[in-house]
Parts: C-alpha cells; sequence; structure tokens
C-alpha cells in the first residue's frame, strides 16, 4: 500500500520558523508563547477561502473586549463578513475602510462601536472591491494601512485585521501594517495546500515593507472530532510548528455558523455553546494574561 504524502511539506515549516528575537520578544514570551507587548497589531490571514479567518477575527476580538482589552477589528475584505458578524448594515454607512485606504479619511471617522463593551469595528464596505484596482497607480500602496493605523494606536489594546481570502494588495496592506500574522487552518486536508505560498509572502513583506513581522499565532478551527483526518491534520500541523500552534482548538458547531446571521459573536448569541468555550479559551492563550494598560 502507497504511503500518503506528507500534508505539510518541510519548506512551508522552514519558513514559519521564528525570526530573531528581540529582547523585548524573549521577556514577553517567558511567561506565554503567544504573549506579546501591548499594542498588538494581528493580522488574521489565509489565502484560502471558507477556513474561519471571519469567524475567528469576530469571535476572538469579543472574547478579548469580554476580557476587558479595548479591541478594534479592521475589516479589509469586500464582502464585509466580519462587519455584518459584528451587526453592522454595509449597506447604510457613512464611511468604511475604503475611504481610510482610497481617500485618507482618518481611522476613528469610520470606526463602529458594537453590541459588545470594549469592541469595536471599522467596517468594510462593497465599494472595497474595487480597491484592489484603485490602489495600483496609488503613491506608496502597500503602506496606506499602516500609516492610518499609526494614528490610533494608543486607543486600543489589541487591532485584528480580517484580510480577504486573496494574497492581494489589501491582504499586503493588511501584512504591513501588523506587527504578527494569526494563521486559522481548517482541519481538513485542502486546507493546508497553499500555506507555503502564504508563508513565503509573509516572508516578503517581512523582508521589503515591515521587518517586524512576525507568524506568531495558528488556530486550528472547524475540527470535526468524527474524523480521523481531523486528527491527522492536528498532528501534521503540531509536528511542524510547534509552539506557534496554539492549543485551544475550535470546534466545528451549528451554533457558530447561525451566529453571524444574527450579527452577534458566539459568546453573545450563545454564550454557553462549545464555540464560546473554544474563542474564551483561544482569547486568554493570545493574550498571556498581559497587564491592560491604563489611560
Amino acid at each position: 500500500m502507497t504511503p500518503s504524502p506528507p500534508l505539510i511539506d518541510d519548506q512551508a515549516a522552514a519558513l514559519a520558523a521564528p525570526a530573531t528575537s528581540t529582547a523585548t520578544d524573549t521577556v514577553a514570551a517567558a511567561s506565554s508563547p503567544f504573549q506579546r507587548p501591548l499594542p498588538r497589531f494581528i493580522a488574521v490571514a489565509n489565502q484560502k477561502g471558507g477556513v474561519g479567518k471571519t469567524t475567528t477575527a469576530v469571535n476572538l476580538g469579543a472574547c478579548l473586549a469580554e476580557l476587558g482589552y479595548r479591541t478594534l477589528v479592521v475589516d479589509l475584505d469586500p464582502q464585509g463578513n466580519a462587519s455584518t458578524g459584528l451587526g453592522i448594515n454595509i449597506r447604510d454607512l457613512q464611511a468604511s475602510m475604503y475611504d481610510v485606504i482610497l481617500n485618507d479619511l482618518p481611522v476613528e471617522d469610520c470606526v463602529e462601536a458594537t453590541a459588545v463593551r470594549n469592541l469595536f469595528c471599522a467596517p468594510a464596505a462593497l465599494d472595497l472591491a474595487g480597491a484592489e484596482i484603485e490602489l495600483v497607480p496609488a503613491f506608496s500602496r502597500e503602506m496606506r494601512l499602516r500609516r492610518a493605523l499609526e494614528a490610533v494606536r494608543d486607543d486600543y489594546d489589541f487591532v485584528l485585521i480580517d484580510c480577504p481570502p486573496s494574497l492581494g494588495l489589501l491582504t499586503v496592506n493588511g501584512l504591513a501594517a501588523a506587527s504578527e500574522v494569526m494563521v486559522p487552518i481548517q482541519c481538513e486536508y485542502y486546507a493546508l495546500e497553499g500555506l507555503g505560498q502564504l508563508l513565503r509572502n509573509v516572508q516578503l513583506v517581512q523582508r521589503n515593507l515591515n521587518p517586524r513581522l512576525e507568524l506568531s499565532a495558528m488556530v486550528l478551527v472547524m475540527y470535526d472530532a468524527r474524523t480521523k483526518l481531523a486528527d491527522q491534520v492536528v498532528h501534521e500541523v503540531r509536528d511542524h510548528f510547534g509552539d506557534k500552534v496554539c492549543n485551544s482548538i475550535v470546534p466545528r458547531t451549528v451554533r457558530l455558523s447561525e451566529a453571524p446571521s444574527f450579527g452577534q459573536p458566539i459568546i453573545t448569541f450563545d454564550p454557553t455553546s462549545r464555540g464560546s468555550i473554544a474563542y474564551r479559551s483561544l482569547a486568554v492563550e493570545v493574550s498571556g494574561g498581559a497587564a491592560q494598560r491604563t489611560g
């Protein structure tokens, strides 16, 4: 019987190796492998669609806010699912991330409050679909989001950037503005294809635009305990990426998929569900118990 090929190639694992750490990183890592100094700018990225990026950005953001951290979810996906998942009507916006990136509108002018205390959203609008083309001739096109977010650096503890399912200019803007990349990985075979390309792009951004960028966390999502493949993916990812992989695993649940249609994160839609428990655990793990900033 021919053995099945490995799910992840060694080159992808090598690209995820940590960059040379600073003294600050070393101190922070002493208490938790995921703890970093605040404020933290995290791009939630994976060029494959339907792998839980938006679900993770929305629900991790809500759980961090529940812990008391001021959290901003930046919706860079033209579909606007993170915005609608937080109860924002994207067809009735005065301003959106399109205006921030293309028209230099200050971020604070488009931020919307949500039903969760400490949680805010910079929403996407359908216009953002044309931004990839409109950015092509723009000056310093890769750094527009970074410059915009610098103005609100001291206003939030966590900024989660929900990147679109592509490796285009919007995603590059997200990676250039972030200090960390979080990669949600669906516990299925095809979800791992293209992971090497994503990590190579992260490395390119690191080398040319944003030297401080690091792959800080990989989150296993849509885990179905009934399948052997899910366990195989979990073992493969943990073997290759080690302590980059969060211990918290997000299960595949009906309640998690229903929550966005009600414009709510899972912790308000069904606070006792398995999805709520998983994302609360992930929030504690990612924050590493970092002390909240005063002021």
